[in-house]
């Protein structure tokens, strides 16, 4: 990776959105500066040029640029990139069948999911999110693990890639138990990729799996457990009082439910008396039919994250702004059912703007992480105020939150360093890396294209029966509904 020559950089004259820990709230510093120093904010300043800087300080011009804190995704499977476009009309059954699990074991190479892994998180990136929660569910034996591993520390951005333990593929659980505490040991010195864990078979494996599983966690002190929670007819039940009853939550670890879109008052309380939170998903949960029903009551505990974004954007705005329409749609409903008309906004921009940044930071028990203050790390974005998008705007969290686009974005700094400059990654021999990419996608492209579909018949997981979509949409004329081809030919 490249970086900036100097310890010290002054980001001068942009508008800061900066984070009060008293208050707990966003205060805006314009026409500004921010100072770097390492990899940690040292200065926040009302003034475009502050005496008495660091000798060598590198100063970065900000004129009519917003200075945003790091967007923090907290659900995300890097390696399935090179599955992009293969998916837009899937359902969740398809995707389990075909390019989750077993299917793609069979076809995935250790440097396919190296590049898969790098040049998603290089997407990330350029994207605006400095920090991941990597949902590693690529672990078919130790050479492909490793390599989801090596890719990670390799692209710069700061990742918790996280050992999904399985039940499947080449290796037994006993042999990525020691894989596993092998990454952990080797990892202990790394700044920016730390190990954490993942499994999904809480209510399914056999006992001594499970204890196997807990143990290690326990034993090695893992800073971060995620698992997928899925509840409701969906029947995947890796809810907070399972986890509670194994021991699980009141500890030092941060634990993340991915999805929890049919989360209970019983759950929620436990997530508030644990500090846990859940990574909602929005794009990914109105794709597969998971629904929000009471996700929006726990946002509190709550954080963002992209999923498989070989389907969904890879941006955190996207999620902020998808979710943020979704939750004022689904209570400004409750309102009109009872023939009344909405006169309050039940939602505001400042909150998704923190639910994409802060609250992914409290989500890994990481408070120096999604905010601006002096000690927080430096992990920054800093967008083009000038982009013809944003032109005209006044409130900077309003501009991120309802403007902004990847394209605006002119920075991305991680950890005191630029990983985007100018509007370009900064990744020495990103082209290589890119060809290397587009000679492995041709060929999983093609094997994942002639896996069949699963046949969707009786229960999924032994729970609820399947069923169909009441009706189709109809956008054109005539007889049937417009719906058409995937145009997937070469």
């Amino acid at each position: 990776m490249s970086a900036s020559s100097s310890d010290s950089i002054l980001l001068s004259g942009g508008t800061i959105i900066a984070f009060n820990e008293e208050t707990e709230s966003l205060e805006v510093v314009r026409k500004g500066s921010l100072l770097i120093s390492g990899d940690r904010i040292a200065g926040i300043y009302d003034v475009a040029r502050p005496d008495n800087l660091p000798s060598g300080t590198e100063i970065v011009d900000c004129t009519d640029k917003i200075i945003s804190p790091g967007f923090v995704d907290t659900h995300r499977h890097g390696w399935q990139t090179a599955l992009k476009t293969l998916l837009p009309n899937t359902t969740l059954p398809d995707y389990l069948g075909r390019y989750a699990g077993v299917a793609p074991s069979l076809i995935y190479s250790a440097d396919d999911i190296y590049l898969g892994q790098l040049i998603g998180l290089l997407e990330g990136l350029n994207a605006g999110v400095t920090t991941s929660l990597d949902h590693a569910h690529h672990i078919w034996s130790k050479e492909r693990a490793n390599a989801g591993f090596q890719a990670s520390v390799d692209s710069g951005a700061r990742v918790y890639w996280c050992y999904a333990f399985s039940n499947y593929g080449d290796d037994s659980l006993t042999d990525q138990i020691a894989n596993f505490k092998e990454l952990v040991k080797s990892n202990q010195t790394s700044d920016l990729t730390t190990v954490g864990a993942a499994y999904d078979d809480w209510a399914m494996s056999p006992p001594d799996d499970i204890k196997a599983v807990t143990s290690v966690i326990k034993d090695l002190k893992i800073p971060v457990l995620t698992t997928h929670y899925v509840g409701g007819p969906w029947s995947l039940n890796n809810s907070p009082e399972l986890f509670k009853r194994l021991g699980l939550l009141d500890t030092e670890m941060a634990v993340v439910f991915s999805h929890a879109t049919d989360i209970t008052p019983t759950e929620a309380n436990i997530l508030r008396s644990t500090n846990q939170f859940i990574s909602i998903t929005p794009e990914s949960e109105m794709h597969y039919g998971h629904s929000h029903r009471t996700a929006h009551l726990i946002q509190e505990q709550g954080s963002l994250g992209v999923d498989t974004f070989t389907t969904f954007s890879s941006d955190l705005i996207t999620q902020a702004r998808i979710w943020l329409q979704r939750t004022r749609s689904r209570l400004f409903d409750q309102v009109l059912e009872g023939w009344k008309l909405p006169k309050n906004n039940p939602m505001s921009v400042n909150q998704a703007f923190l639910m994409a940044t802060r609250q992914g930071g409290l989500a890994l028990r990481r408070p120096d992480l999604g905010v601006i203050r002096v000690g927080a790390k430096a992990d920054l974005v800093v967008f083009n105020g000038r982009s013809p998008g944003m032109l005209g705007w006044l409130d900077p969290v309003a501009a991120v939150i309802l403007h902004a686009n990847v394209g605006d974005i002119d920075h991305v700094i991680v950890d005191g360093k630029f990983r985007k400059r100018d509007g370009k990654l900064t990744y020495e021999n990103y082209d290589a890396v890119v060809d290397r990419f587009l000679v492995s996608i041709e060929r999983l492209q093609k094997a994942a294209l002639e896996t069949p579909a699963p046949v969707l018949e009786g229960r999924l997981w032994g729970g609820c029966e399947f069923g169909c979509a009441t009706e189709e949409v109809k956008v054109t004329r005539g007889s049937g509904t417009g719906y058409g081809k995937q145009f997937i030919e070469k």
